[in-house]
């Protein structure tokens, strides 16, 4: 897969999405908050970082710490496979604009959704943290999940949870 960059033009709507697997589920987030799309080639493993944090890669000389989507949403680390790739993102946490990496298993197509077609997120059924969703919406026959990616991909709180990371430790001989 080549690196292939999302175009940012001033025609680019907010009702535009990039849609992409998680297993078997469909999710999806504002093409807005997309810079690219890169090949999943391995990232230089961070010690002590809680399982969602995959590690960080080099972005033309800029270290981009990578979340795999998987794991933060509660289902364990991820397996790598051909269409593995990462999703480059740029959220406003309150200090300032981060880029991030998003580990999704493949990534499926940019969408256009209506306003009018997606539906608040249930209080119950979803199987990820109501507070990650944005929405649902229905494209293309199935249902996507839309993500909140201000909360998915909060600093603060993968870094609170990096503080409860249990050290590995040696056992004795």
């Amino acid at each position: 897969m080549n690196l292939a960059t999302v175009n940012h033009n001033a025609e680019a709507l907010p009702t535009q999405y990039l849609t992409f697997l998680l297993g078997d589920e469909r999710f999806a987030v504002g093409i807005l908050h997309v810079k690219e799309i890169i090949e999943y080639a391995g990232t230089a493993t961070v010690p002590m970082m809680p399982d969602c944090v995959r590690g960080v890669i080099n972005l033309r000389g800029a270290v981009v710490p990578v979340i795999d989507l998987s794991a933060r949403f509660g289902r364990g680390v991820a397996a790598i496979g051909k269409r593995t790739s990462i999703i480059i993102a740029e959220i406003d946490d309150g200090d300032g604009k981060q880029v991030l990496g998003m580990m999704v298993d493949a990534v499926s197509a940019v969408v256009e959704i209506e306003a009018a077609d997606i539906e608040p997120a249930p209080p119950f059924g979803a199987r990820i943290r109501a507070d990650f969703i944005a929405g649902i919406a229905k494209c293309q026959g199935r249902f996507v999940i839309l993500l909140a990616l201000e909360r998915v991909l909060s600093t603060g709180e993968v870094v609170e949870l990096s503080r409860h990371a249990v050290p590995m430790v040696a056992s004795p001989p």
